[in-house]
């Protein structure tokens, strides 16, 4: 991939911490992870539009939604998953940048990945969120049917299946999705959103 040549970068008069202050709230990556079924993107769906009743700023990144447009020339090779997140954590750099609370739910499953998009934003605004869910499980909803058809050798490299997937070693938060109700993990991530004051505990 060739590398852009005599480009500066055009500071905003506006800063980030202007935008996080009319906002009222912190900005951040909500980061999902978590095998396919898993629950990844039926709760981040659900944690933003609880969020947003709260009067927060948001915006959500769906690994399917992002192949369709940005990332719709990548495969799942181990390199085009990493080219995949790397893209996604640049745009998702540039909305905590913007004020916005972030949510992103891709199955992302080598550690280096995340951490190389942990290490774009600064400190405390990278939150890794397992979405914790034994493979087992996972086979058993196949929401996609995906999981029969690369059990049939329809999808090649599946993650959980052909391809590894890397549990997250210290998340912030985790939520197992065989134990708690979709009310119960969103009010998990709301909590911890309070206490750590990213989110007004009056709201």
């Amino acid at each position: 991939m060739s590398q852009s040549t005599n480009i500066v970068w055009h500071e905003s008069h506006v800063t980030k911490e202007e935008r996080v202050n009319l906002n009222q709230h912190k900005s951040a990556v909500l980061w999902f992870t978590g095998l396919s079924g898993s629950g990844k993107s039926t709760l981040s769906v659900a944690l933003e539009k609880e969020l947003h009743a709260q009067g927060i700023h948001t915006y959500r990144l769906d690994g399917d939604n992002v192949r369709h447009g940005l990332n719709k020339n990548l495969g799942f090779s181990p390199e085009d998953r990493t080219e995949n997140i790397r893209r996604i954590g640049e745009v998702a750099n540039l909305m905590v940048d913007a004020g916005l609370l972030t949510l992103t739910a891709f199955i992302s499953p080598y550690r280096t990945d995340r951490d190389n998009v942990r290490a774009l934003l600064d400190e405390n605004e990278f939150l890794e969120i397992y979405v914790k869910c034994s493979l087992e499980a996972c086979e058993n909803r196949d929401p996609k049917g995906l999981y029969k058809k690369a059990r049939a050798g329809e999808i090649k490299s599946f993650t959980g299946i052909d391809a590894p997937y890397e549990e997250p070693n210290h998340p912030e938060i985790t939520v197992d999705t065989e134990i708690q109700s979709l009310e119960e993990s969103v009010q998990v991530i709301i909590n911890y959103l309070k206490e750590k004051q990213y989110i007004d505990a009056r709201r």
